[in-house]
């Protein structure tokens, strides 16, 4: 995810535990104990893989999976993976060369507490098994989270940091010498009411090596990221559309033209459809 994990991240990228809404609590004799370790993944097609709102695909469609060990002490594990495109003909000019697949390996511990208030920390690290060959592309990057759930509305506020001395983030923060990068955002989502559709909200700010992404000339790294979006599901199936921007410029440069929109850092809107067990 150079330069740009969902809301995604991606998203992303969380594996953390939702908290359910309250039920009634069945007849003693009916209660079954939970299973120590659940699998759970799935597989999504998007039409722009969009990381931190930076296209990681030169706008075009991604084809994502995940596969996640929760154990019933909080602790997790996961894989995810994505189509990116990171060719030498630099169509996606910041992943110049980091192939054609991301790989993200986490694992953590999430907390739900009587409170409603959650906790999540973790550490993800970023793969690019097919960048070219001699290229730096892999880094790790540590997180963590607080959210808190009343009724239909969830909350998150987290953070994500990649240290510097990795040699993955050297060499890009334009004001030089800086090789770290942080990430803040905050997330809001809220169901509507007897339907399947939630609606979701997130705001994000890049700061470092993974933050310089204007104007070539200009140093500046660091950004603001956005999205507004609707999801639906419906047992294992879940769709939705999203729209994200950011506030990189999208003044006109020569030889590029509005920079923001043909460089994919500028606003769009993405529909995604994605099957989970």
């Amino acid at each position: 995810m150079r330069f740009t994990k969902s809301i995604a991240g991606a998203l992303l990228l969380a594996a953390t535990a939702t908290p359910a809404f309250a039920q009634e609590e069945p007849a003693a004799a009916e209660t079954e104990a939970p299973e120590a370790l659940a699998v759970t993944g799935g597989v999504t097609l998007i039409t722009d893989y969009r990381f931190r709102g930076v296209t990681q695909t030169n706008e075009d469609p991604a084809i994502q999976g995940t596969i996640n060990f929760n154990h019933s002490s909080g602790f997790y594990a996961g894989v995810w993976a994505s189509t990116i495109d990171g060719g030498l003909d630099g169509s996606t000019p910041a992943l110049t060369g980091y192939g054609d697949a991301e790989v993200d390996l986490y694992a953590g511990f999430t907390k739900t507490l009587s409170s409603g208030v959650g906790f999540d920390v973790g550490l993800l690290y970023y793969l690019y098994p097919d960048g070219a060959k001699g290229l730096k592309t892999d880094f790790f990057e540590p997180y963590a989270a607080i959210t808190y759930t009343i009724g239909p509305v969830s909350t998150k506020l987290g953070a994500a940091y990649a240290w510097g001395g990795q040699d993955g983030l050297a060499g890009f923060d334009v004001k030089g010498g800086n090789d770290d990068n942080l990430y803040v955002y905050g997330d809001i989502s809220t169901a509507i009411p007897t339907t399947p559709i939630t609606l979701k909200g997130h705001l994000g700010y890049s700061a470092g090596s993974l933050g310089s992404l204007n104007v070539p000339g200009v140093l500046d790294n660091n950004y603001f990221d956005w999205s507004v979006g609707a999801e639906w599901v419906g047992g294992p199936i879940k769709g939705g559309v999203t729209y994200v921007d950011t506030d990189i410029s999208n003044e006109d440069v020569v030889g590029i033209g509005n920079f923001a929109q043909r460089r994919g850092r500028g606003s769009t809107v993405l529909a995604y459809i994605g099957f989970s067990f």
